[in-house]
């Protein structure tokens, strides 16, 4: 028998290739492997005495051959496959163990040049893996180090591998070419700039109990890499497991934290925050966020850009949470959260980059990608269109209220005072609806002057300004963009309320 091996990934693989030596197999090598296994004293066959011919051009040219792909691709049960072998001096090739140079890692290096990504593109290793997974009714083909353990344990106790694990082995190495392949796709379209088919590769991390209700299946994926502020990259510390709907919603709250730098809280009920606040400190901020809206919290999931303190966790415990979100938890905050076994404690990666992510979601039959709405508009006085011109402490909760309502459900509406939600409207089919739910909301709450509302989308009319001026709003902030802007901005003027148009909108559906 014999085994021709030739890894990028040497990962165990002197381990796996000794075995098999003890199994009585034959090694062919190639390159750098060959020189890993000669120096652990391991016995090989120089790929070039099988071929007759050298390796060329760098190394590009070593295993495409006749001598190689014959032996791999023989058909054993075929007699003229078999003759044709024996006329041509070629032996048979019964266990392929090959990984492929590594793509991923070369382009991922910071700084990394074209060149270098060109050269780590692998011919020759896909070439054997494909070869060896085509004729797995006779030959191992395997591709990743965890099988090695198997392999070996099987041809001990069989002789060789058994023919069901052959063909998971076949399997399994072409889901390897085809992630390989998918990257290089990627990359290379990424350089060409093309854009008319798209590739993705994701690793199922968790598949769960259900979906958005318990007649639906549903699977969690994670990217090929981490990334921040990414659930499939939290820490999960303790909790039950992660629903589908848990999963949605921390990652709303995820989006939302993206946007501040101040110490900021932020609690979720159906992907719209409900309360929301940013201060000097976490545990003013966690205060401010609850008062918001004490019934909406229930049940819902809060999100931190600070460390979870002992204090804020004291706060929090009483109070039915099903997720809390930070970048870390202070050991003492997690003493005191323990108790509640079913709390689930998930740690974030939170850096911050400049990256552009896309964002993905599915549709019947096919897949809208976006850029996510990561853009921050820097809040100026100039933006003013009325007579009556904003004070610092307007324009600093005007600047809060639209990092708000850019991740509430359109339409959307916050009311804010004092860096501090006091009413979301979210989702209704029509502005003014919004508006009335979060004006009435805060007014229920004992606000009812100087508060600031914020618009995700233009006002239409001058209605929704009335309504707003009813009930103690004295600045709005809007993306502007109507037709009918100007009777908005008279009634503004009419009615003494500051407005700014910040000339971006931020729809949420």
């Amino acid at each position: 028998m014999r085994a021709l091996v030739s890894v990028s990934n040497k990962e165990g693989v002197v381990d796996f290739v000794q075995s098999l030596q003890s199994l009585g197999w034959e090694i062919i090598a190639t390159g750098g492997t060959r020189k890993l296994l000669e120096s652990a004293n391991i016995k090989t066959i120089n790929i070039s005495e099988v071929t007759d011919f050298p390796e060329i051009l760098d190394g590009r040219v070593k295993t495409l051959h006749p001598k190689v792909h014959g032996g791999i691709l023989a058909r054993r049960d075929l007699p003229a496959h078999m003759q044709t072998l024996k006329e041509n001096k070629i032996e048979t090739i019964d266990l392929v163990c090959v990984n492929l140079y590594p793509f991923r890692q070369t382009i991922e290096k910071e700084g990394v040049k074209f060149e270098d990504a060109i050269e780590n593109i692998d011919i020759g290793g896909p070439s054997m893996v494909r070869s060896a997974a085509k004729n797995w009714q006779d030959v191992s083909i395997v591709c990743d180090p965890a099988d090695y353990a198997m392999v070996i344990d099987e041809i001990r106790t069989h002789g060789n591998t058994r023919r069901e694990t052959r063909l998971k082995l076949s399997a399994k190495a072409y889901t390897h070419t085809a992630e390989y392949d998918c990257c290089i796709s990627t990359y290379m379209r990424a350089q060409a700039g093309l854009t008319e088919k798209l590739f993705l590769e994701y690793e199922l991390k968790q598949s769960l109990r259900y979906g958005e209700n318990p007649h639906q299946t549903a699977q969690f994926y994670a990217a090929a890499q981490p990334q921040p502020y990414s659930l499939a990259f939290a820490r999960q510390i303790q909790g039950k497991e992660l629903s589908y709907n848990n999963i949605q919603d921390a990652n709303a709250a995820l989006n939302i934290l993206r946007d501040f730098d101040n110490p900021f809280c932020v609690a979720l009920k159906h992907m719209n925050p409900c309360g929301a606040a940013v201060a000097q400190t976490l545990e003013q901020a966690w205060q401010w966020a609850y008062e918001a809206d004490k019934v909406s919290i229930y049940g819902g999931i809060v999100a931190v850009n600070r460390p979870l303190t002992a204090e804020v966790a004291n706060r929090m415990k009483p109070i039915f949470l099903e997720i809390i979100i930070a970048p870390s938890f202070q050991p003492e905050a997690l003493e005191i959260l323990s108790s509640k076994k079913n709390l689930r404690l998930l740690e974030v990666d939170m850096t911050k980059n400049q990256d552009t992510i896309k964002q993905y979601i599915g549709v019947n039959g096919g897949l809208l990608v976006q850029q996510l709405d990561t853009q921050i508009e820097t809040i100026t006085p100039q933006m003013c269109v009325t007579q009556c011109q904003p004070s610092a402490e307007q324009m600093a909760d005007m600047d809060f209220g639209w990092k708000i309502v850019k991740h509430v459900k359109s339409n959307a509406i916050a009311i804010v005072k004092d860096h501090r939600t006091m009413g979301i409207g979210a989702g209704q089919t029509n502005r003014v609806g919004s508006a009335e739910i979060a004006l009435k909301q805060a007014h229920a709450a004992g606000f009812t002057s100087n508060l600031v509302l914020a618009s995700d989308g233009f006002l239409p009319f001058d209605d929704t300004v009335q309504l707003a001026a009813n009930y103690g709003v004295t600045a709005i902030i809007q993306p502007g963009g109507s037709i009918r802007d100007d009777d908005a901005v008279r009634k503004a003027n009419e009615l003494g309320i500051t407005m700014l148009f910040t000339g971006v909108r931020h729809f949420k559906h």
